[in-house]
């Protein structure tokens, strides 16, 4: 073999060799992609268990007459509460407050937003972050019983806590 055939040959094979380069990077590009998308898809199915699994605690926070002060049954409901959510840290709340028809429509509107700021507050005391919490303030809007008995306008004085 002449020294030219050779040069050739060489220049054969470094062609042929740099042609199968790219798709031995493609090759595992691709790999890698399907490994990543892989993991993201197990991660979100993850996430999703723990939000089902979040979502099956709550708390309900019940006030006195005309009050926006959380008794010590509330805390101790809401140190149970946050308890329940330390496997979750992702995990955001609803902090929704109500009142019984007790007193004008306004001051209901008003102090029902008090109560969930309250209870929201005390939540952020124990650790969860206010970015993670949404409250809103209904008055006496979405009774949860009749306000014409006192056991049902003590159970329409309230504040729940849910998972979003």
């Amino acid at each position: 073999m002449t020294t030219i055939s050779r040069a050739i040959a060489v220049a054969a094979c470094a062609m042929l060799i740099l042609a199968g380069c790219p798709s031995a990077y493609q090759r595992s590009y691709e790999q890698k992609t399907e490994q990543l998308e892989a993991q993201q898809r197990f991660n979100q199915q993850q996430e999703t268990l723990a939000h089902a699994q979040a979502q099956k605690y709550a708390a309900v926070v019940y006030f006195a007459v005309s009050s926006d002060a959380i008794d010590d049954d509330g805390q101790r409901q809401l140190r149970w509460f946050v308890q329940q959510m330390q496997p979750y840290p992702q995990a955001s709340f609803n902090v929704q407050g109500f009142t019984d028809s007790t007193g004008s429509e306004a001051n209901n509107q008003n102090l029902a937003g008090q109560r969930a700021a309250n209870v929201a507050a005390s939540l952020n005391s124990q650790g969860i972050a206010m970015s993670r919490i949404v409250t809103t303030g209904f008055g006496e809007a979405y009774a949860a019983e009749t306000n014409a008995t006192t056991q049902g306008r003590r159970n329409n004085r309230r504040v729940e806590v849910t998972v979003r």
